[in-house]
């Protein structure tokens, strides 16, 4: 039976993203939780965080679309902690520009951030899960993955993707003991969506059926859930977090 106190007792985490926002808090609250963490981006802060986590944390500076610097990745978890036994794929950027401005390189810029670094991420990882007999990876999708954003379009794309990742390598891997799961984040308050809410943020948190935004401890309080054992009947599965908007 899982502790219901320290639900990642004896669990290994890699987290991407983990500088700041949702991957911050998700790394503070796995660790809280029992689980050593390996927080991993490609701002170079994320060490001095992990430092403040303590001992059962390993800051790296990491590019996710790298599939070098993701090797470097799977081995300090192993030299550090012994194994794997999560991987939550939260690294991404929201760029945004109208459609027909869009360039190739602008598209592949997002793509490659938000959904080839997390299928690098999956073909890293997942081999170290199966290791362990089994495990559970959670994917950061988005709203943008079931709807349209205008002037987002690369964005969108890039998470309609990481829904069709997870149900794929659900199915796959699912005989290994691994789950895979989404998460769809509505409004959460982060850095990386503050500047264009500006002065804006009473009118959109009045918009939604709990009357507020989004927390990054929100979605780390799911991203704990699904990561855990207490969910080991679910995989393959999109769990939007969003306040109520889609409703």
């Amino acid at each position: 039976m899982t502790d219901r106190a320290r639900p990642l007792d004896g669990k290994v985490a890699i987290i991407t993203g983990a500088a700041r926002g949702q991957g911050l808090a998700e790394a503070t609250l796995f660790a809280e939780c029992g689980a050593r963490v390996v927080m991993t981006d490609v701002n170079d802060d994320v060490i001095a965080q992990a430092t403040a986590i303590g001992d059962a944390a390993r800051g790296v500076v990491h590019d996710v679309t790298d599939a070098a610097d993701w090797a470097k990745v799977a081995d300090l978890a192993v030299q550090a902690f012994g194994g794997v036994d999560i991987l939550i794929n939260n690294a991404g950027v929201y760029l945004t520009k109208p459609f027909l401005d869009n360039d190739e390189a602008f598209m592949r810029k997002v793509l490659d951030i938000n959904l080839v670094g997390s299928w690098l991420g999956i073909q890293a990882i997942a081999p170290l899960l199966r290791q362990r007999g089994g495990g559970a990876i959670v994917n950061i999708s988005s709203l943008a993955g079931i709807m349209a954003v205008p002037e987002a379009s690369a964005y969108v794309m890039s998470k309609f993707g990481v829904r069709g990742l997870t149900k794929v390598t659900a199915a796959e891997l699912g005989p290994y003991g691994i789950r895979v799961n989404a998460i769809l984040p509505g409004i959460i308050r982060t850095a990386m969506i503050s500047d264009r809410l500006l002065d804006h943020e009473d009118e959109v948190a009045a918009r939604l059926p709990v009357g507020r935004l989004g927390e990054p401890s929100d979605v780390a309080e799911l991203a704990l859930f699904l990561a855990s054992d207490a969910s080991a009947f679910i995989t393959g599965a999109d769990h939007v977090i969003d306040g109520g908007s889609t409703a």
